[in-house]
């Protein structure tokens, strides 16, 4: 395949994105084109592409370039993982609602951060798949930038191109359960339904037991809990699995899975996702009250926790360079088992954001959802229709509604329909009327220089 990721200087995805490409038999002749706005980051990053290729011997071939045209040309997969404004314009995401009373545990997705996010993405999302239009028409788009449902929505919305997201949310929440119930892997299947970061676990086959049932009766009871693992937690897999120094323990993951068991064992589903990203989707968890979550051990991310990460990802990649061996265990990351998919027709299911053509009746049609898919050599087929819990229903349909006035308001420039998001999001709305509008009109006065849409014209 002629592959081609945007963002291609990431150290945080595209070590892991090459590694799996590289270690999957029917992508190990691909085209691979690696394409960044800063050269040096591409010089490390495809440098480590080819220094796998060789130490694997495969015919993997890397390119890289500044062009993003020149990348596109012939795609047949094109895998986005970008940021705009880096972490300096993430940052206003989220001091800025800190002043009006608002901590993220996040910041990506939902509530005032992920809206402003939004605004900065979309567009250069909406160019790319625009220039793919014209250069790889036929090229699937692989998105995993956030926030990923207003992104694959405008996408799909504004062109032809055919866009999916892909976030490892759900495999790290069975992965989490698999460990809690003592169970393999393997065994356990959950069956998804919602958005992206708050995709709705309505049934869990734990070796064909009620896994639902087996979790609330482990919260409530609380066995013994203590022991540690035979093995040690893997490196990568994600930040909410443990607290900071915790042992690895199933307390310490009960203890990091709270607040999703909370939401289980009174309205009989299971968020499928990190609880400091679900925290975000039910702003009563994120109150002085609650010690800004910490009561429910969600940890709030600052821009200083992002600094560190990244120079974690940069120590990994140079480690990584001077290996003399490659990666054997998968990252748990989506692109190279359904590209692997695609072109052998081996079925998959996997938790996929597609539009909405039925497989999430609580969603309107053509929103963006994240469902459980088939992934085979015949494309990709969202299955169900699923439903959730009416409650939890409820907030996806408004969470939803944010998100497609967020889509609006970037693409039409317009300040007003910004404010209407934010006031339709549960996180951004629980401060005063007046309040909002002020946040509104701070956040987008400093993030100015990157969003020239919402410059006055003429």
């Amino acid at each position: 395949m002629r592959l081609t990721i945007i963002g291609g200087g990431s150290y945080q995805w595209v070590p892991r994105l090459v590694a799996d490409i590289a270690t999957t038999p029917s992508l190990q002749d691909s085209q691979l084109t690696l394409e960044d706005i800063d050269p040096a980051r591409l010089e490390s990053t495809t440098g480590y592409a080819r220094h796998l290729a060789r130490l694997l011997r495969i015919p993997l071939a890397v390119h890289s370039t500044t062009n993003q045209r020149a990348a596109l040309e012939g795609a047949q997969a094109v895998i986005v993982n970008i940021s705009t404004g880096g972490l300096q314009s993430m940052a206003i995401d989220l001091t800025v609602p800190e002043r009006y009373g608002i901590r993220h545990s996040v910041g990506d997705t939902v509530g005032p951060g992920g809206i402003n996010r939004c605004l900065r993405n979309v567009p250069v999302l909406v160019g790319i798949a625009r220039d793919m239009s014209e250069l790889c028409p036929d090229a699937w788009m692989l998105n995993l930038t956030n926030p990923m449902t207003t992104l694959c929505r405008a996408v799909s919305g504004e062109t032809s191109v055919k866009v999916v997201g892909l976030c490892h949310e759900v495999l790290l929440t069975r992965f989490s359960v698999a460990l809690l119930l003592g169970m393999e892997l393997r065994d356990v299947h959950l069956e998804v339904a919602g958005i992206n970061h708050l995709p709705i676990a309505v049934r869990v086959d734990a070796g064909g037991d009620d896994g639902l049932q087996l979790l609330v009766k482990l919260a409530r009871d609380k066995p013994e809990l203590d022991r540690p693992f035979d093995f040690p937690l893997p490196t990568g897999v994600g930040h909410d699995l443990l607290a900071p120094g915790a042992p690895f323990t199933r307390r310490a993951l009960l203890d990091a899975n709270q607040l999703k068991l909370e939401l289980l064992s009174r309205f009989g589903a299971l968020p499928a996702a990190g609880d400091r990203h679900l925290a975000e989707f039910f702003p009563g968890f994120l109150t002085r009250s609650s010690g800004w979550g910490q009561r429910w051990g969600v940890r709030l991310t600052s821009i200083a926790d992002r600094q560190s990460w990244e120079r974690s990802y940069y120590d990994d990649l140079v480690k990584r360079l001077a290996s003399t061996t490659a990666p054997t265990m998968p990252s748990g990351e989506l692109v190279a088992p359904l590209l692997d998919s695609l072109i052998t027709g081996k079925p998959r299911r996997m938790p996929l954001n597609l539009p909405n053509t039925g497989q999430c009746p609580d969603l309107p049609e053509k929103a963006v959802v994240e469902s459980t898919c088939l992934v085979d050599d015949r494309g990709i087929r969202p299955l169900g229709p699923i439903s959730v819990p009416p409650l939890l229903a409820e907030y996806l349909r408004r969470v939803s509604a944010s998100q497609e006035l967020a889509v609006r308001a970037t693409l039409s420039g317009d300040p007003d329909t910004v404010f209407a998001a934010m006031l339709a999001d549960p996180l951004a709305s629980r401060i005063d009327y007046d309040l909002v509008s002020k946040m509104t009109s701070e956040m987008l006065s400093a993030s100015a220089p990157w969003l020239p849409q919402f410059m006055p014209r003429g």
